[in-house]
C-alpha cells in the first residue's frame, strides 16, 4: 500500500526528499535542447528523441515528470508542448534562463550540496576538499567550468539588471564603478538609463574579455580595468556597485572588499551592495535557498539588513537605506562613516 496516498504529510516530505530528481530532469531537458525543438509546436517523445539523440522511453519519462511541475505539458495524444516555464528553457529568447539552469545544476554545485551535512558540522565549505581548490580558483583553472559559470551569472543578472538600475536614483553626472561586474550587464543598463554617467567595469582580466559594453548606445562612456577587489578599486567614483559579490565571501573577506572600496571613495561617494536581503520571517525567499548554496560551494552567505549594517561599520561605512527592486535582490546603500 502506498501510505503517501492517505498521508499528505508523508507525500510532502517524500516530494521534498526526491526534489533532486526534478533538478536532474530539468538539467537533462536543458542540455538536450528540448524546448528549442518545441518552439514550432508540440512533438511526440519519438520525434524529440530522434532530434536530440536520446532514448525515447527515457526522454518521455523525464518530460512526464517535468510536466507535473508545469515544465512542459503532455496532451492526451502523448505530444509535449511548451509552457510558460518551458519557454524560459529555450536558448534563443531574450528571457531565456537556460544558462542559469545549467549553471545551478552543474556538478560543481551538486556534489558539494550532497555533502551539506559536512558543511553544517564543520562550518566551512567542502568544495576545496572535493575539487582541490576553492571555488573561484577552480573556475580559473578549468576554463569550461569558468565560462559556464560566467554565462549562467550573466543569464541570472539579465533578469535583474534593469530592475536594479531603475530602482535607484543615480546622480545626473559622474562615474560609476561596477566592482566585480562580470560582463557588465548592470553597468550597461545603468548607463543606458542615465545618459550623463560614465562607467568603469572592474573585474579579473579573464572575465573582462567577455564583456558586453561595446554597443553603439554606450560608445565613449565606458572603460574596463582589470584588478583585484580585495586590494584596491578605481578611486574617485561617485557610485560603486557590488552586485552579488558580498554573498560569495565570509564576513572577514567582505570587510576586506568593503575597505578597499572605502579607500577609493570620496566623502560624497555612495556604495550600493546589491544582494538578497533576508527577511526575518518564515516566508519563502530566494535568498534562503541561495544561502544554503553559499555554504556548500563557497564560504559565503546571504545576509539580513543588520548583517550589512555590521559589515559596513567594520569597513568605515554607514548603512543609509535598503531599496527594494522588485526582483530577488535589494540595493543596500552605504556612505563613508566619516
Amino acid at each position: 500500500m502506498d501510505h503517501t496516498a492517505t498521508d499528505p504529510l508523508a507525500a510532502r516530505l517524500t516530494d521534498y526528499a526526491l526534489s533532486y530528481l526534478h533538478s536532474a530532469a530539468l538539467r537533462t531537458a536543458a542540455r538536450l535542447g528540448v524546448a528549442d525543438h518545441l518552439a514550432d509546436g508540440p512533438r511526440g517523445a519519438d520525434e524529440l528523441a530522434a532530434l536530440t539523440g536520446a532514448s525515447e522511453g527515457h526522454l518521455r519519462r523525464i518530460l512526464r515528470l517535468l510536466a507535473t511541475r508545469d515544465v512542459f505539458h503532455e496532451d492526451d495524444k502523448g505530444a509535449f508542448h511548451l509552457t510558460p516555464l518551458a519557454e524560459r528553457l529555450r536558448s534563443d529568447t531574450p528571457s531565456s534562463l537556460r544558462e542559469a539552469v545549467l549553471m545551478a545544476t552543474d556538478e560543481s554545485f551538486v556534489r558539494p550540496a550532497a555533502r551539506l551535512e559536512d558543511a553544517v558540522r564543520t562550518g566551512r565549505s567542502v568544495f576545496d576538499e572535493i575539487y582541490g581548490a576553492p571555488f573561484f580558483e577552480y573556475l580559473s583553472r578549468e576554463p569550461d567550468a569558468g565560462e559556464a559559470f560566467d554565462r549562467g551569472m550573466a543569464n541570472v543578472s539579465a533578469g535583474e539588471d534593469d530592475a536594479v538600475a531603475a530602482a535607484y536614483s543615480f546622480p545626473a553626472k559622474g562615474t560609476v564603478v561596477d566592482v566585480g561586474g562580470g560582463r557588465g550587464g548592470l553597468l550597461g543598463r545603468t548607463l543606458v538609463r542615465n545618459p550623463g554617467l560614465t562607467g568603469v567595469l572592474y573585474d579579473r582580466d579573464a572575465v573582462l574579455r567577455g564583456h558586453s559594453l561595446d554597443v553603439p548606445e554606450l560608445t565613449g562612456r565606458w572603460e574596463v580595468r582589470p584588478g583585484d577587489f580585495f586590494t584596491s578599486v578605481p578611486a574617485g567614483a561617485d557610485v560603486y556597485l557590488l552586485k552579488r559579490i558580498l554573498h560569495d565571501w565570509s564576513d572577514e573577506e567582505c570587510v576586506r572588499i568593503l575597505r578597499a572600496c572605502r579607500a577609493g571613495m570620496s566623502a560624497d561617494s555612495r556604495l550600493l551592495a546589491v544582494d538578497c536581503v533576508i527577511p526575518q520571517d518564515n516566508a519563502p525567499h530566494p535568498g534562503k535557498v541561495l544561502d544554503v548554496l553559499m555554504m556548500t560551494a563557497l564560504n559565503g552567505r546571504e545576509r539580513g539588513e543588520e548583517d550589512f549594517r555590521r559589515l559596513f561599520a567594520e569597513a568605515g561605512l554607514r548603512l543609509l537605506r535598503v531599496v527594494p527592486t522588485g526582483s530577488a535582490v535589494s540595493i543596500v546603500e552605504a556612505a563613508p562613516a566619516a
